[in-house]
């Protein structure tokens, strides 16, 4: 399912941004989250085309003030110790350490782009030797009958595709 649904996007030479797929609250249903930068005509169209594939239950489009949405991030710094720059980025932004080596620490942060951003740049004058960036993970804003539909269906291997556009 994963190679046909990017083949799509192929196709269309759309590039995904961020693509998470996992189990969803219902056992044997999965759940793509794509996040795109296109037109909502295009998106619209892919949304179609997808929809068509047969293992899957129903595509939803929603724009970023629809969603409350996250991303992780893991830096790995220089050193071991600790610092005024990093305690204030730790407080700032709820950052935390996650791990401590001989020769380096690990911080985690999760919120927005502009918060993880900040996060990095923040630490960027201390030796950052490695940064791992989370796909997005999102839930929609509004009460949603999709809950309901899902658990009325068979569990078997069924996807649910979730396209955010980040164009309003």
């Amino acid at each position: 399912m994963l190679i046909r649904i990017t083949g799509m996007f192929a196709r269309r030479r759309i590039q995904l941004e961020s693509l998470n797929v996992a189990a969803s609250e219902v056992e044997g249903i999965h759940r793509f989250t794509m996040v795109i930068n296109e037109t909502q005509e295009e998106t619209r169209k892919l949304m179609l085309q997808i929809d068509k594939q047969v293992d899957v239950f129903k595509t939803y489009f929603h724009t970023n003030e629809e969603i409350v949405w996250q991303e992780q991030v893991l830096c790995k710094v220089v050193g071991n110790g600790s610092n005024e720059v990093i305690e204030t980025a730790l407080n700032t932004y709820g950052a935390r350490r996650i791990n401590t080596g001989k020769e380096y620490t690990v911080y985690e942060v999760t919120g927005s782009a502009e918060t993880t951003d900040a996060v990095i740049k923040a630490l960027e004058p201390l030796g950052i030797t490695e940064v791992v960036r989370s796909a997005r993970i999102a839930v929609i804003k509004t009460q949603n009958a999709i809950h309901q539909k899902l658990k009325q269906i068979e569990p078997k291997n069924n996807f649910v595709a979730s396209v955010e556009n980040k164009v309003a």
